[in-house]
């Protein structure tokens, strides 16, 4: 059962791998990206598109621990 567990892991981490590399293969068209008077290189499209996806990885995770700590009951102090 753990070998197959692994296995399924594997193959969807190699299927996601995949896809990233297929997506970045298709949108090489360059362009500028503007923010708040900021210019950016040209960069292809994929580039931006999966840098807000990776900080959007590591942010959500870490707003979710954040509500949670909030929810935590505290203990409360005996006299």
């Amino acid at each position: 059962m753990r070998n197959l567990k692994r296995l399924i892991f594997i193959i969807i981490a190699l299927l996601i791998a995949a896809a990233i590399v297929v997506f970045v293969l298709e949108n090489q068209q360059s362009f500028a990206l503007v923010f708040f008077g900021w210019n950016a290189p040209e960069l292809p499209v994929a580039v931006p598109v999966i840098f807000a996806l990776l900080v959007g990885m590591m942010i959500g995770p870490l707003l979710v621990s954040v509500a949670r700590l909030r929810k935590k009951p505290r203990a409360s102090r005996l006299p």
